[in-house]
């Protein structure tokens, strides 16, 4: 077989609305020949690139054993994203059907590509096509469903076809801030806080490379710490100033300039606590993260970043160190309750009693 050719293959081209999708069916066995698995990873300028979670290998090689016994049968349609030199050829013929087009599909394969050259991606079924890759079989036909879209587009697809699914939270994150398309509610609304979460992790401020994600897995602060810390200042605290209630949009800039600004002498007036690991240090817990956030709000709250007296600020700070048992020590509370450093959890009582706390002694 040739290297470069032109894979032709009976479809049917359905209409939803504005959108085109294809059904056809493709052997299994040639998936890979011209899709490619697009596993989330950042690009030396620090750009998106892909959205797939890694194969869970033992879940393939369960696959394949099925596959290789009698009788198989995957039922299931995989879900391939095509770039525009896929192209549709409809069949000439008359029906009163107008949503529903049967034609050709045809697929430029050259095997020589590199993987994110190709002109497919799977946007569903990894797991199956790996499988089907791997198995001792000559063929095997699969059904697939196909649609041509931008890389933003198919992301959103992605987080779609997988919401009802376990799909790693942490890979969510990362996909939402460039994602276009309609979201489940509940993803739309953490979609600009899941930006700033990136902003802040790509950033040279304290919070760079310090959260953890697909893409930054040498962090120790936790994802949905941050992103929680920020969602709730982006719709009750000092960032809302900044939020166009709208279309959901937020000045950015302005956001990660008022984040840094508070965040950078956290930073340093708690620098021993700042640089631990969450297990050594209940500042860069989750507790202590959001306890901070509502901190920053008390602070700052309807001020703009650029009027904010940060001199002041810092002061206030400064002055929470004889109360704090970030690393050591005992924490005293005003209702009499003392917790142990490391006995504060990141559950919502002891994130509401270390945030009612810290708040009362920056009020004072």
């Amino acid at each position: 077989m040739a290297d470069r050719y032109v894979l032709k293959v009976p479809a049917l081209k359905v209409l939803q609305g504005s959108k085109e999708i294809y059904c056809f069916a493709v052997d299994g066995k040639k998936l890979h020949d011209f899709a490619s698995v697009s596993r989330i990873r950042r690009d030396g300028q620090k750009q998106l690139q892909g959205y797939q979670r890694p194969e869970a290998l033992s879940h393939i090689r369960s696959i394949r054993r099925y596959l290789e016994s009698e009788g198989a049968m995957l039922p299931n349609a995989v879900v391939l994203a095509f770039d525009e030199r896929v192209t549709f050829e409809p069949a000439v013929r008359s029906s009163d059907v107008k949503y529903s087009v049967p034609g050709e599909l045809v697929i430029p394969v050259d095997e020589s590509l590199a993987d994110d050259q190709k002109p497919a991606w799977l946007v569903d079924g990894q797991q199956r096509s790996a499988a089907i890759r791997d198995a001792d079989l000559a063929e095997f036909p699969v059904a697939a469903v196909g649609f041509i879209a931008s890389q933003e587009e198919q992301r959103s697809q992605f987080i779609l076809v997988n919401s009802t699914k376990p799909l790693p939270k942490g890979l969510v994150y990362e996909l939402l801030p460039e994602t276009t398309g309609q979201l489940p509610r509940s993803y739309a609304r953490r979609q600009l806080a899941a930006r700033l979460m990136v902003l802040l992790n790509m950033s040279d401020g304290p919070f760079g490379g310090r959260i953890s994600s697909p893409t930054s897995p040498n962090g120790n602060i936790k994802d949905n710490s941050v992103l929680k810390m920020l969602e709730y200042s982006i719709y009750e605290g000092a960032l809302y100033q900044y939020r166009n209630a709208t279309d959901g949009t937020g000045d950015e800039e302005r956001m990660l300039a008022h984040l840094t600004a508070f965040w950078t002498p956290v930073a340093d007036i708690f620098e021993d606590a700042w640089g631990k690991p969450p297990k050594e240090s209940r500042l860069t817990h989750g507790v202590g993260i959001q306890a901070m956030g509502f901190v920053m709000d008390r602070l700052t709250s309807g001020t703009p970043v650029e009027k904010v007296k940060w001199d002041k600020v810092r002061r206030t700070l400064r002055a929470l160190e004889d109360h704090v048992a970030w690393t050591s020590g005992t924490w005293k509370f005003s209702d009499g309750q003392e917790y142990g450093w490391n006995s504060l959890q990141n559950t919502m009582s002891h994130v509401r009693l270390l945030s009612s706390h810290l708040q009362a002694l920056v009020t004072k």
